[in-house]
């Protein structure tokens, strides 16, 4: 997670490189269908992240992180 003056960061365990991807997902057994929730990945971590969501059912979408449009009522971007 990044404070309010810092580039925005991977959100992979450990990693601290400059985000350039946004992970959309959601949990359709917690959300509505409409809820997007975001992960933000470096380049290295990219696929590993959208693996991890992917079994699962989770991730809707992977977009670069400039044009990133946020859906009303989804969380912000961490």
């Amino acid at each position: 997670m990044s404070g309010p003056d810092e580039s925005p960061v991977c959100s992979a365990k450990g990693c601290r490189e400059a985000a350039v991807w946004v992970l959309a997902w959601n949990n359709p057994k917690l959300h509505t269908p409409e809820r997007r929730k975001t992960w933000l990945a470096c380049e290295e971590h990219r696929e590993q992240l959208s693996q991890f969501l992917g079994v699962r059912g989770f991730l809707k979408d992977v977009v670069k992180i400039d044009e990133w449009v946020q859906p009303e009522g989804s969380e912000r971007l961490r």
